[in-house]
């Protein structure tokens, strides 16, 4: 193992991290609502736990409304119970044609609550990236301990390493910054 090879791990690793908390930030509710919100809900289809919008369109149809057009009407019952056992905070309104989500606007212990949340995500993502550079730094001694790299270029590799990783911190820093102001946002 090179040192290159331990660097590019640590960015690729750091990388996958804050996609991680890029996605985790798609579960917290903000003002204008998303299908992103219906997208882990599953549905029995023929046997097999299937996405909404395999089965149907889901569509956001204004600030406030997702709607769920199933290409098969008799899945209706199956996605209304689907979405009432997810508990994403509103009932669905079947028409017999299409489901309707109607969310009420946030009001502002939820945006706090969202804003909360999205701090809980990026320290989870922030402890991801420092056991990352830990493994880094273990990988670093490792060598120098077999003596494939002097003392010196270990002490430049570990220097490398915490570069990275304030890099990947500040980013996470960042992205919470901008969800928290989204969110805050009426």
């Amino acid at each position: 193992m090179s040192l290159e090879s331990i660097y590019k791990n640590q960015k690729e690793s750091n990388t996958k991290s804050l996609e991680a908390l890029k996605r985790d930030f798609t579960t917290i509710r903000s003002g204008k609502v998303s299908t992103l919100i219906v997208d882990n809900i599953k549905i029995d289809y023929y046997g097999n736990p299937t996405a909404l919008n395999q089965v149907g369109s889901v569509l956001v149809t204004d600030a406030t409304t997702i709607t769920i057009s199933p290409w098969e009407k008799n899945l209706l019952p199956e996605i209304e119970k689907a979405i009432q056992s997810a508990n994403i905070g509103v009932n669905p309104n079947n028409d017999g044609e299409v489901i309707k989500l109607f969310f009420p606007p946030m009001t502002t212990e939820q945006r706090a609550e969202g804003a909360k949340q999205a701090k809980a995500f990026g320290e989870k993502a922030k402890v991801a990236i420092r056991n990352i550079r830990k493994d880094a730094n273990n990988k670093i001694k490792a060598l120098e301990k077999d003596k494939e790299i002097t003392e010196d270029e270990s002490k430049r590799a570990h220097d490398e390493v915490q570069k990275n990783t304030d890099s990947a911190i500040a980013e996470v820093d960042n992205s919470v910054k901008s969800k928290e102001a989204e969110l805050m946002k009426v």
